[in-house]
Protein backbone atom coordinates (compact mmCIF):
# COMPACT_ATOMS: atom_id res chain seq x y z
CA UNK A 1 0.00 0.00 0.00
CA UNK A 2 2.80 2.32 0.68
CA UNK A 3 4.66 1.93 -2.52
CA UNK A 4 1.19 2.29 -4.66
CA UNK A 5 0.43 5.43 -2.46
CA UNK A 6 4.19 6.87 -3.46
CA UNK A 7 3.38 6.24 -6.78
CA UNK A 8 -0.03 7.64 -6.74
CA UNK A 9 2.41 10.95 -5.30
CA UNK A 10 4.70 10.79 -7.54
CA UNK A 11 2.08 10.23 -11.17
CA UNK A 12 0.29 13.14 -9.49
CA UNK A 13 3.23 15.25 -9.81
CA UNK A 14 4.36 14.51 -13.29
CA UNK A 15 0.76 14.62 -14.17
CA UNK A 16 1.05 18.17 -12.90
CA UNK A 17 -0.26 20.65 -15.85
CA UNK A 18 2.48 21.57 -18.71
CA UNK A 19 2.15 24.81 -21.02
CA UNK A 20 0.74 24.84 -23.79
CA UNK A 21 2.98 24.01 -26.96
CA UNK A 22 1.04 26.95 -29.16
CA UNK A 23 2.90 30.22 -26.99
CA UNK A 24 2.47 33.38 -28.22
CA UNK A 25 4.99 34.94 -30.15
CA UNK A 26 7.54 36.90 -28.23
CA UNK A 27 7.07 40.60 -27.76
CA UNK A 28 9.32 43.09 -29.30
CA UNK A 29 11.47 43.65 -25.67
CA UNK A 30 12.16 40.37 -26.36
CA UNK A 31 13.54 40.17 -29.40
CA UNK A 32 15.42 43.40 -28.58
CA UNK A 33 16.48 41.68 -25.65
CA UNK A 34 18.20 38.56 -27.59
CA UNK A 35 19.83 40.95 -30.26
CA UNK A 36 21.32 42.76 -27.44
CA UNK A 37 22.61 40.55 -25.31
CA UNK A 38 25.65 39.05 -26.85
CA UNK A 39 27.25 42.67 -26.75
CA UNK A 40 25.82 43.48 -23.19
CA UNK A 41 27.66 40.22 -22.21
CA UNK A 42 31.24 41.15 -24.13
CA UNK A 43 31.03 44.47 -22.16
CA UNK A 44 30.40 43.35 -19.09
CA UNK A 45 32.90 40.87 -18.97
CA UNK A 46 35.36 43.86 -19.78
CA UNK A 47 34.29 45.64 -17.38
CA UNK A 48 35.50 42.66 -14.66
CA UNK A 49 38.28 42.97 -15.53
CA UNK A 50 38.53 46.85 -15.40
CA UNK A 51 36.80 46.52 -11.48
CA UNK A 52 39.51 43.69 -10.86
CA UNK A 53 42.22 46.05 -12.05
CA UNK A 54 41.22 49.09 -10.06
CA UNK A 55 42.57 50.14 -7.01
CA UNK A 56 39.88 52.57 -6.59
CA UNK A 57 37.08 52.08 -3.96
CA UNK A 58 34.69 54.29 -6.14
CA UNK A 59 35.70 52.31 -9.45
CA UNK A 60 35.57 48.92 -7.45
CA UNK A 61 31.87 49.59 -6.13
CA UNK A 62 30.46 51.24 -9.37
CA UNK A 63 31.57 48.28 -10.94
CA UNK A 64 29.73 45.86 -8.48
CA UNK A 65 26.75 48.32 -8.62
CA UNK A 66 26.78 47.92 -12.89
CA UNK A 67 27.34 43.68 -12.26
CA UNK A 68 24.24 43.45 -9.93
CA UNK A 69 22.14 45.45 -12.43
CA UNK A 70 23.28 43.88 -15.65
CA UNK A 71 23.20 40.46 -14.46
CA UNK A 72 19.35 40.55 -13.46
CA UNK A 73 18.93 41.80 -16.82
CA UNK A 74 20.34 38.80 -18.38
CA UNK A 75 19.26 36.26 -16.31
CA UNK A 76 16.21 37.59 -14.29
CA UNK A 77 15.35 34.06 -13.57
CA UNK A 78 18.23 32.99 -12.13
CA UNK A 79 19.41 33.60 -8.21
CA UNK A 80 20.56 37.58 -8.05
CA UNK A 81 23.99 38.47 -8.14
CA UNK A 82 24.91 40.46 -4.62
CA UNK A 83 28.21 42.11 -3.51
CA UNK A 84 29.55 43.36 -0.30
CA UNK A 85 30.13 46.60 -0.63
CA UNK A 86 29.58 49.76 1.36
CA UNK A 87 26.79 52.21 0.15
CA UNK A 88 26.93 56.03 0.23
CA UNK A 89 25.03 58.46 -1.67
CA UNK A 90 26.18 57.57 -5.59
CA UNK A 91 25.43 53.71 -5.04
CA UNK A 92 22.11 55.00 -4.12
CA UNK A 93 21.43 57.07 -7.25
CA UNK A 94 23.00 54.46 -9.13
CA UNK A 95 20.64 51.77 -7.71
CA UNK A 96 18.00 54.28 -8.16
CA UNK A 97 18.29 54.93 -11.94
CA UNK A 98 18.57 51.09 -12.43
CA UNK A 99 14.91 50.14 -10.87
CA UNK A 100 12.30 49.75 -13.49
CA UNK A 101 9.14 51.52 -12.86
CA UNK A 102 5.86 49.21 -13.44
CA UNK A 103 4.06 50.34 -16.49
CA UNK A 104 0.32 49.75 -17.09
CA UNK A 105 0.34 48.73 -20.36
CA UNK A 106 3.07 46.81 -21.04
CA UNK A 107 3.16 44.16 -18.06
CA UNK A 108 5.62 41.35 -19.79
CA UNK A 109 8.53 44.30 -18.85
CA UNK A 110 8.15 44.75 -15.58
CA UNK A 111 9.73 42.12 -12.98
CA UNK A 112 7.77 39.20 -12.72
CA UNK A 113 5.92 39.07 -9.39
CA UNK A 114 7.58 36.22 -7.04
CA UNK A 115 4.60 33.77 -6.06
CA UNK A 116 4.37 31.76 -3.37
CA UNK A 117 4.55 27.90 -3.10
CA UNK A 118 0.92 27.22 -2.33
CA UNK A 119 1.10 24.29 -0.01
CA UNK A 120 -1.74 21.56 -0.68
CA UNK A 121 -3.20 19.65 1.97
CA UNK A 122 -2.81 16.13 1.80
CA UNK A 123 -5.60 13.85 1.63
CA UNK A 124 -6.23 11.36 4.84
CA UNK A 125 -5.99 8.20 2.35
CA UNK A 126 -2.91 9.69 1.61
CA UNK A 127 -1.24 10.08 4.79
CA UNK A 128 0.91 7.29 6.45
CA UNK A 129 1.09 7.81 10.63
CA UNK A 130 4.75 8.73 11.31
CA UNK A 131 6.27 8.28 7.59
CA UNK A 132 6.77 11.67 6.29
CA UNK A 133 6.19 11.93 2.61
CA UNK A 134 8.88 11.46 -0.06
CA UNK A 135 9.20 14.59 -1.66
CA UNK A 136 9.73 15.00 -5.56
CA UNK A 137 13.02 15.30 -7.18
CA UNK A 138 13.91 18.28 -8.21
CA UNK A 139 11.15 20.77 -6.28
CA UNK A 140 11.73 23.80 -5.27
CA UNK A 141 11.42 23.16 -1.07
CA UNK A 142 14.76 21.61 -1.38
CA UNK A 143 16.97 24.43 -3.61
CA UNK A 144 15.32 27.05 -1.74
CA UNK A 145 15.13 25.67 1.84
CA UNK A 146 16.93 28.45 3.54
CA UNK A 147 15.09 31.48 2.41
CA UNK A 148 13.02 31.43 5.42
CA UNK A 149 16.04 32.55 7.55
CA UNK A 150 16.81 35.79 8.52
CA UNK A 151 20.21 36.80 7.45
CA UNK A 152 22.81 37.32 10.88
CA UNK A 153 24.10 41.15 11.45
CA UNK A 154 27.44 41.38 10.58
CA UNK A 155 27.87 44.89 10.35
CA UNK A 156 29.69 45.56 13.08
CA UNK A 157 32.22 42.72 12.83
CA UNK A 158 35.71 43.46 12.32
CA UNK A 159 37.97 41.28 10.30
CA UNK A 160 41.05 39.89 12.57
CA UNK A 161 44.29 40.91 11.43
CA UNK A 162 46.72 38.16 11.95
CA UNK A 163 49.77 40.63 11.80
CA UNK A 164 50.84 42.63 14.91
CA UNK A 165 50.67 46.46 15.42
CA UNK A 166 54.63 47.53 15.30
CA UNK A 167 56.08 48.69 18.21
CA UNK A 168 59.12 51.03 16.99
CA UNK A 169 59.39 53.56 14.60
CA UNK A 170 61.97 51.61 12.69
CA UNK A 171 59.89 48.55 12.09
CA UNK A 172 57.08 50.70 10.51
CA UNK A 173 59.68 52.40 8.33
CA UNK A 174 61.01 48.70 7.25
CA UNK A 175 57.10 47.49 6.99
CA UNK A 176 56.72 50.04 4.42
CA UNK A 177 59.74 49.96 2.38
CA UNK A 178 60.51 46.13 2.14
CA UNK A 179 57.45 44.07 3.08
CA UNK A 180 55.37 41.94 1.11
CA UNK A 181 52.67 41.42 3.88
CA UNK A 182 50.14 43.78 3.34
CA UNK A 183 48.14 43.45 6.50
CA UNK A 184 51.90 44.18 8.13
CA UNK A 185 52.10 47.23 5.87
CA UNK A 186 48.41 48.78 6.35
CA UNK A 187 49.38 48.34 10.27
CA UNK A 188 52.37 50.01 10.12
CA UNK A 189 50.70 53.00 8.45
CA UNK A 190 47.94 53.66 10.77
CA UNK A 191 50.33 53.18 13.71
CA UNK A 192 53.13 55.66 12.66
CA UNK A 193 51.68 58.47 13.69
CA UNK A 194 51.37 57.76 17.49
CA UNK A 195 54.58 55.84 17.72
CA UNK A 196 55.91 59.15 16.07
CA UNK A 197 54.70 61.39 19.06
CA UNK A 198 55.15 58.86 21.78
CA UNK A 199 59.16 58.32 20.70
CA UNK A 200 60.39 61.49 19.62
CA UNK A 201 64.02 60.50 20.01
CA UNK A 202 63.54 57.25 17.94
CA UNK A 203 61.72 59.19 15.26
CA UNK A 204 65.04 62.12 15.03
CA UNK A 205 66.92 59.40 14.08
CA UNK A 206 65.54 58.24 10.91
CA UNK A 207 63.04 61.53 10.00
CA UNK A 208 64.36 62.38 6.97
CA UNK A 209 64.44 58.64 5.73
CA UNK A 210 60.62 57.95 6.93
CA UNK A 211 60.13 61.30 5.30
CA UNK A 212 61.49 60.13 2.00
CA UNK A 213 59.53 57.01 2.30
CA UNK A 214 56.01 58.68 3.45
CA UNK A 215 56.48 61.56 0.44
CA UNK A 216 57.12 58.34 -1.63
CA UNK A 217 54.45 56.37 -0.80
CA UNK A 218 51.73 54.72 -2.94
CA UNK A 219 48.51 52.69 -2.21
CA UNK A 220 48.96 49.27 -2.08
CA UNK A 221 45.28 48.11 -0.97
CA UNK A 222 42.34 49.86 -0.17
CA UNK A 223 43.18 51.24 2.66
CA UNK A 224 40.30 53.72 4.11
CA UNK A 225 41.86 57.96 3.97
CA UNK A 226 44.75 56.46 2.86
CA UNK A 227 46.22 60.39 1.90
CA UNK A 228 44.89 61.66 5.30
CA UNK A 229 46.96 58.98 6.90
CA UNK A 230 49.93 59.69 4.97
CA UNK A 231 49.69 63.50 5.64
CA UNK A 232 49.39 63.09 8.95
CA UNK A 233 52.16 60.92 9.77
CA UNK A 234 54.31 63.55 7.47
CA UNK A 235 53.11 66.23 9.53
CA UNK A 236 53.99 64.30 12.85
CA UNK A 237 57.41 63.70 11.46
CA UNK A 238 57.69 67.48 10.26
CA UNK A 239 56.95 68.46 14.05
CA UNK A 240 59.19 66.21 15.78
CA UNK A 241 61.84 67.08 13.78
CA UNK A 242 61.33 70.07 12.35
CA UNK A 243 65.00 71.49 10.79
CA UNK A 244 65.80 68.65 9.08
CA UNK A 245 62.57 67.33 7.91
CA UNK A 246 61.84 71.28 6.66
CA UNK A 247 64.83 71.22 4.81
CA UNK A 248 64.27 67.99 3.14
CA UNK A 249 60.49 69.01 1.96
CA UNK A 250 61.39 72.18 0.79
CA UNK A 251 64.68 70.84 -1.57
CA UNK A 252 62.18 68.11 -3.09
CA UNK A 253 60.04 70.85 -4.05
CA UNK A 254 62.16 72.05 -6.79
CA UNK A 255 63.57 68.92 -7.96
CA UNK A 256 62.95 67.00 -10.85
CA UNK A 257 60.86 63.53 -11.46
CA UNK A 258 58.03 64.57 -8.87
CA UNK A 259 54.23 65.06 -9.66
CA UNK A 260 52.74 68.25 -9.13
CA UNK A 261 50.34 66.22 -6.52
CA UNK A 262 53.72 65.32 -4.64
CA UNK A 263 54.73 69.20 -4.98
CA UNK A 264 51.44 70.71 -3.63
CA UNK A 265 51.56 67.69 -1.01
CA UNK A 266 55.26 69.18 0.31
CA UNK A 267 53.25 72.71 0.44
CA UNK A 268 50.30 71.40 2.28
CA UNK A 269 52.65 69.41 5.03
CA UNK A 270 54.79 72.41 5.40
CA UNK A 271 51.81 74.32 6.36
CA UNK A 272 50.11 72.24 8.91
CA UNK A 273 53.81 71.49 10.50
CA UNK A 274 54.05 75.41 10.98
CA UNK A 275 50.41 75.43 12.46
CA UNK A 276 51.13 72.81 14.39
CA UNK A 277 54.17 74.52 15.93
CA UNK A 278 52.78 77.64 16.58
CA UNK A 279 49.96 76.72 18.33
CA UNK A 280 50.28 77.93 22.19
CA UNK A 281 50.50 74.97 24.53
CA UNK A 282 51.81 72.37 21.87
CA UNK A 283 53.70 70.20 24.15
CA UNK A 284 51.14 69.20 26.85
CA UNK A 285 48.88 68.25 23.76
CA UNK A 286 48.58 63.97 24.35
CA UNK A 287 48.35 62.79 20.85
CA UNK A 288 45.06 60.84 19.86
CA UNK A 289 44.45 58.44 18.02
CA UNK A 290 42.55 58.67 14.68
CA UNK A 291 38.88 57.24 14.52
CA UNK A 292 39.56 55.83 11.80
CA UNK A 293 41.93 53.22 13.54
CA UNK A 294 40.37 49.83 13.22
CA UNK A 295 42.53 48.48 16.13
CA UNK A 296 40.78 50.99 18.46
CA UNK A 297 38.07 48.84 20.47
CA UNK A 298 34.57 50.23 21.27
CA UNK A 299 35.07 48.76 25.25
CA UNK A 300 37.52 52.38 25.26
CA UNK A 301 34.50 54.58 24.81
CA UNK A 302 32.84 53.15 27.89
CA UNK A 303 34.75 54.32 30.79
CA UNK A 304 34.62 58.03 29.25
CA UNK A 305 30.37 57.36 28.90
CA UNK A 306 29.45 56.31 32.30
CA UNK A 307 32.19 58.88 34.03
CA UNK A 308 30.26 61.64 32.07
CA UNK A 309 26.83 60.18 33.18
CA UNK A 310 28.01 60.32 37.37
CA UNK A 311 29.91 63.64 37.27
CA UNK A 312 26.64 64.82 35.90
CA UNK A 313 24.63 63.56 38.90
CA UNK A 314 27.39 64.70 41.18
CA UNK A 315 26.84 68.32 39.79
CA UNK A 316 22.90 68.34 40.06
CA UNK A 317 22.76 67.04 43.40
CA UNK A 318 25.26 69.07 44.83
CA UNK A 319 24.87 72.93 46.09
CA UNK A 320 27.29 75.99 45.48
CA UNK A 321 27.35 78.70 47.85
CA UNK A 322 29.78 79.95 45.99
CA UNK A 323 31.95 79.14 42.33
CA UNK A 324 34.64 81.18 43.00
CA UNK A 325 36.95 82.97 40.11
CA UNK A 326 36.79 82.39 37.03
CA UNK A 327 39.68 79.87 35.98
CA UNK A 328 42.56 81.10 34.03
CA UNK A 329 43.43 80.22 30.32
CA UNK A 330 46.49 78.08 29.69
CA UNK A 331 49.63 79.51 30.33
CA UNK A 332 51.65 81.23 27.38
CA UNK A 333 54.76 79.37 26.09
CA UNK A 334 56.89 80.79 23.11
CA UNK A 335 56.29 80.07 19.59
CA UNK A 336 58.40 76.58 18.43
CA UNK A 337 57.74 77.90 15.09
CA UNK A 338 60.43 81.40 15.63
CA UNK A 339 63.31 79.43 15.30
CA UNK A 340 62.68 77.38 12.30
CA UNK A 341 60.50 80.02 10.37
CA UNK A 342 63.57 80.15 8.14
CA UNK A 343 64.06 76.60 7.13
CA UNK A 344 60.21 76.45 5.96
CA UNK A 345 60.24 79.79 4.08
CA UNK A 346 63.49 80.82 2.24
CA UNK A 347 64.40 78.23 0.02
CA UNK A 348 60.60 77.98 -1.22
CA UNK A 349 60.72 81.59 -1.99
CA UNK A 350 64.40 81.78 -3.59
CA UNK A 351 63.99 79.18 -6.84
CA UNK A 352 60.66 80.05 -8.15
CA UNK A 353 61.65 81.75 -11.26
CA UNK A 354 63.59 79.09 -12.65
CA UNK A 355 62.10 76.71 -13.95
CA UNK A 356 62.82 73.44 -15.05
CA UNK A 357 62.38 70.52 -17.77
CA UNK A 358 58.99 68.73 -16.09
CA UNK A 359 57.70 72.03 -13.68
CA UNK A 360 58.00 75.31 -14.86
CA UNK A 361 56.14 77.94 -11.89
CA UNK A 362 55.92 81.23 -14.51
CA UNK A 363 54.43 78.61 -17.44
CA UNK A 364 51.82 76.01 -17.63
CA UNK A 365 52.18 75.22 -13.35
CA UNK A 366 49.93 78.01 -12.65
CA UNK A 367 48.16 76.33 -10.22
CA UNK A 368 51.53 75.16 -8.16
CA UNK A 369 52.12 78.60 -8.01
CA UNK A 370 48.74 80.08 -6.46
CA UNK A 371 49.34 77.46 -4.22
CA UNK A 372 53.08 78.73 -3.25
CA UNK A 373 51.70 81.90 -2.87
CA UNK A 374 48.78 80.98 -0.20
CA UNK A 375 51.31 78.59 1.69
CA UNK A 376 54.23 81.73 1.77
CA UNK A 377 51.23 83.87 3.34
CA UNK A 378 50.12 81.66 6.20
CA UNK A 379 54.00 80.84 6.99
CA UNK A 380 54.34 84.75 6.99
CA UNK A 381 51.32 84.85 9.10
CA UNK A 382 52.50 82.43 11.63
CA UNK A 383 55.95 83.86 11.93
CA UNK A 384 54.37 86.89 13.93
CA UNK A 385 56.38 88.53 16.73
CA UNK A 386 59.56 86.19 15.49
CA UNK A 387 62.70 87.76 15.25
CA UNK A 388 63.11 86.40 11.45
CA UNK A 389 59.53 87.95 10.57
CA UNK A 390 61.01 91.26 9.00
CA UNK A 391 62.91 89.49 6.33
CA UNK A 392 60.66 87.67 5.68
CA UNK A 393 57.86 90.33 5.20
CA UNK A 394 60.63 92.11 2.39
CA UNK A 395 61.15 88.62 0.90
CA UNK A 396 57.78 88.14 0.38
CA UNK A 397 56.83 91.86 -0.65
CA UNK A 398 59.87 91.60 -3.11
CA UNK A 399 58.21 88.18 -4.31
CA UNK A 400 54.57 89.83 -4.73
CA UNK A 401 56.02 92.73 -6.52
CA UNK A 402 57.58 90.79 -9.24
CA UNK A 403 53.99 88.72 -9.64
CA UNK A 404 51.82 91.62 -9.04
CA UNK A 405 50.36 91.06 -12.83
CA UNK A 406 50.06 87.71 -13.43
CA UNK A 407 47.22 86.90 -15.13
CA UNK A 408 45.33 83.99 -13.19
CA UNK A 409 43.53 84.87 -10.83
CA UNK A 410 43.87 82.54 -8.15
CA UNK A 411 47.62 83.41 -8.30
CA UNK A 412 46.89 87.28 -7.67
CA UNK A 413 44.41 86.23 -4.81
CA UNK A 414 47.18 84.66 -3.35
CA UNK A 415 49.74 87.59 -3.68
CA UNK A 416 47.35 90.02 -2.02
CA UNK A 417 47.01 87.44 0.91
CA UNK A 418 50.72 87.50 1.06
CA UNK A 419 50.60 91.36 1.37
CA UNK A 420 47.71 91.53 4.16
CA UNK A 421 49.98 88.65 5.95
CA UNK A 422 53.10 91.05 6.08
CA UNK A 423 51.03 94.18 7.43
CA UNK A 424 49.49 91.74 10.44
CA UNK A 425 52.87 89.79 11.15
CA UNK A 426 55.72 92.61 11.25
CA UNK A 427 55.56 95.07 13.54
CA UNK A 428 54.47 98.60 12.59
CA UNK A 429 57.07 100.47 13.49
CA UNK A 430 60.09 98.40 12.00
CA UNK A 431 57.85 98.04 8.78
CA UNK A 432 57.74 102.27 8.09
CA UNK A 433 61.60 102.10 9.29
CA UNK A 434 62.97 98.86 7.05
CA UNK A 435 60.24 98.69 4.45
CA UNK A 436 59.33 102.40 3.35
CA UNK A 437 59.71 102.13 -0.22
CA UNK A 438 57.98 98.59 -0.37
CA UNK A 439 54.94 99.95 1.03
CA UNK A 440 54.55 102.88 -0.93
CA UNK A 441 54.81 100.39 -3.99
CA UNK A 442 52.51 98.41 -2.45
CA UNK A 443 49.91 101.00 -1.77
CA UNK A 444 50.01 102.08 -4.89
CA UNK A 445 49.56 98.47 -6.78
CA UNK A 446 46.51 97.64 -4.08
CA UNK A 447 44.79 100.98 -5.05
CA UNK A 448 44.78 99.54 -9.00
CA UNK A 449 43.49 95.93 -8.02
CA UNK A 450 40.72 97.57 -6.07
CA UNK A 451 39.40 99.85 -8.50
CA UNK A 452 40.27 97.63 -12.14
CA UNK A 453 40.50 94.27 -11.25
CA UNK A 454 38.28 92.07 -13.07
CA UNK A 455 37.96 89.32 -10.31
CA UNK A 456 35.54 89.91 -7.84
CA UNK A 457 37.49 88.50 -4.86
CA UNK A 458 40.97 89.76 -5.87
CA UNK A 459 39.07 93.41 -5.08
CA UNK A 460 37.84 92.45 -2.11
CA UNK A 461 41.33 91.19 -0.54
CA UNK A 462 43.04 94.61 -2.50
CA UNK A 463 40.79 96.75 0.05
CA UNK A 464 41.17 94.70 2.83
CA UNK A 465 44.85 95.07 2.71
CA UNK A 466 44.24 99.03 1.98
CA UNK A 467 42.59 99.32 5.17
CA UNK A 468 45.35 97.62 7.25
CA UNK A 469 47.81 100.13 5.92
CA UNK A 470 45.42 102.39 7.19
CA UNK A 471 45.10 101.29 10.55
CA UNK A 472 49.08 101.35 10.41
CA UNK A 473 49.58 104.86 9.52
CA UNK A 474 46.90 105.74 12.05
CA UNK A 475 48.48 103.84 14.83
CA UNK A 476 51.85 105.72 13.71
CA UNK A 477 50.75 109.00 13.65
CA UNK A 478 50.38 109.50 17.30
CA UNK A 479 53.85 108.39 17.99
CA UNK A 480 54.83 110.96 16.16
CA UNK A 481 53.17 113.77 17.06
CA UNK A 482 54.88 116.06 19.78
Amino acid sequence: MRSSRTAGTVSRWQRAPRPSPCTPDPSPALIMHASVLPELLASLMAGVRCRLDSSLPAVRRLGMIVAEVASARIHPEGPPLKFQYEEDELSHEMLALATLQPVADSPSEASPPVTPVATETPDKENVDDGVPQAQPEGSDSELDSDDEFVPYDMSGDREMKSSKTPMYVRDCVEALTTSEDWERWEAALWALEGLVFRNPAATREVSVELAKVLLHLEEKTSVVGFEGLRQRALVAVTVTDPARVAEYLTSQFYAVNYSLRQRMDILDVLTLAAQELSRPGRLKRTPQRSSLDPTSQSGCTVTPAWRAVVDERVRSKTRHFSKGSPRRGPAGSPNEFNSVAGYFFFPLIQRFDRPLVTFDLLGDDQLVLGRLAHTLGVLMYLAVNTTVAVSMGKALLEFVWALRFHGDAYVRRGLLSAVSSVLLSVPAERLLADLPDELLEARSWLADVAEKDPDEDCRILAVKALLLLEKLKDKLLPLSSP
